[in-house]
């Protein structure tokens, strides 16, 4: 098995190592309405050799990340050998079949038609193009195309559902389903669609029971949590919060229990100081004692010390504590993983907000460039789009007449409504 050096060369020349290549295919894939699924395992079967020909949609989307045919990148379609065997004689078969007296035919007659039976293999694939949608999202943010490709993944989970070989495997299926649609709820909320995500919830939370799966219900009370504070509904943005607390997951992993606590401290922040602040202990407590490192959803692969930090200086800015929301958030941007750059982008908004409502205007408007900066290259999602609306509020109405004001909203007016 010879490797493929044309394709190694154009990465090096691209500078794109296996796991950037196979964020840039999925994003092609997304944005023209299909799953993204491939991985890393994927780009090193086509670096090896193992696959001389991948199939049409990877072949497009590799074509359009390097502007070259994919036989240009090395790829060759391969050809299968027909098998030698003999044609059978069409009256032998008639005659064995009369001489059987029609058995034969009722034997084999009843898996002619008979569907596939789907297994443990095909849960697997599905759940890898989970993986490849929540890296998209990382980078780009809730999205049409994410959303779209999510409620595409549920749909065949969904179909497979129904050729499950076990119960067991039947559940499986429904979990991920509602880990699509999830999925598809969350990019509806964070690109401010706030009815169809709540109708998308209501799908996942009825999928989740479905297959009796306490983090998949999880994920959604979260997503619930979010919503209502999006919403100003703070009451039901700490009772969505409090459900997560209950579902049997924070039982038994600290981490999805801190981010219960962390949720139910913004649903607080709004109208309770004390509250808030005793929320955000429990969530810093129990955190400790979680092992970061154990193998969870992709989904969650967000939230750690990092993350905590960045709620906790959302929960201080919101308490009118701003001087340690600032602090909070240079700790947040210093420990937030380059790959998550639309919640670098958010930190850093938020940065310029707590800035901003200390009366410090000119380095609030530098900051808040930087979002921009950080979003280069694509749409700025509704969520964040709605943060930065908050900080220009703020700014003018601090400061009115200020030179530094109206410069900041005359540049990025046309970035700020980029959709």
């Amino acid at each position: 098995m010879e490797g493929n050096e044309r394709l190694d060369s154009a990465m090096q020349e691209r500078g794109l190592k296996q796991h950037e290549l196979a964020d840039a295919v999925n994003t092609h894939l997304i944005d023209h309405g299909h799953e993204g699924t491939v991985g890393d395992r994927t780009v090193r079967n086509w670096l090896t050799g193992r696959t001389s020909w991948p199939h049409l949609r990877q072949r497009e989307a590799l074509e359009a990340v390097f502007g070259r045919t994919a036989e240009e990148l090395g790829f060759s379609p391969t050809t299968r050998r027909r098998p030698s065997t003999p044609p059978e004689d069409p009256v032998d078969r008639r005659n064995f079949l009369a001489g059987a007296g029609g058995t034969t035919v009722a034997v084999v007659a009843p898996f002619l038609g008979a569907p596939p039976q789907v297994g443990t293999s095909d849960v697997i694939l599905l759940r890898s193009g989970l993986d490849a949608l929540m890296a998209l999202d990382d980078t780009k943010g809730g999205h049409e195309g994410l959303e779209r490709a999510a409620l595409a993944g549920a749909a065949e989970a969904l179909e497979k559902q129904k050729l499950g070989a076990t119960q067991r495997i039947r559940r499986r299926l429904f979990s991920v389903a509602a880990d699509y649609t999830a999925t598809a709820a969350w990019s509806a909320l964070d690109a401010r669609k706030g009815d169809r995500a709540y109708a998308l919830l209501g799908k996942a939370l009825y999928l989740a029971g479905m297959a009796q799966d306490p983090v998949a219900e999880f994920r959604v009370w979260n997503s619930y949590a979010m919503l209502a504070h999006q919403r100003g509904e703070h009451t039901q943005a700490v009772d969505s919060a409090m459900a997560a607390q209950t579902t049997r997951i924070t039982r038994r992993d600290p981490l999805f229990a801190s981010l219960a606590h962390a949720r139910t401290a913004i649903g607080h922040a709004n109208h309770d100081r004390q509250a808030a602040l005793r929320s955000l202990g429990h969530a810093q407590e129990v955190l400790g004692k979680a092992a970061l490192a154990d193998p969870r959803p992709s989904w969650v692969a967000f939230y750690g010390p990092a993350e905590l930090t960045a709620i906790t200086a959302i929960v201080r800015d919101r308490i009118g504590d701003s001087a340690e929301a600032e602090a909070a958030s240079h700790r947040a941007l210093a420990s937030i993983p380059r790959q998550f750059r639309r919640n670098r982008a958010l930190a850093t908004a938020r940065l310029a907000l707590a800035q901003v409502h200390q009366g410090d205007i000119d380095q609030a408007c530098s900051t808040a460039s930087t979002a921009f900066e950080l979003m280069t290259g694509d749409p700025i999602p509704g969520r964040m789009r709605s943060l930065l609306g908050d900080f220009y509020r703020d700014l003018i109405t601090l400061a009115p007449d200020a030179t530094v004001a109206q410069e900041w909203g005359d540049r990025y007016r046309s970035e700020w409504s980029r959709a």
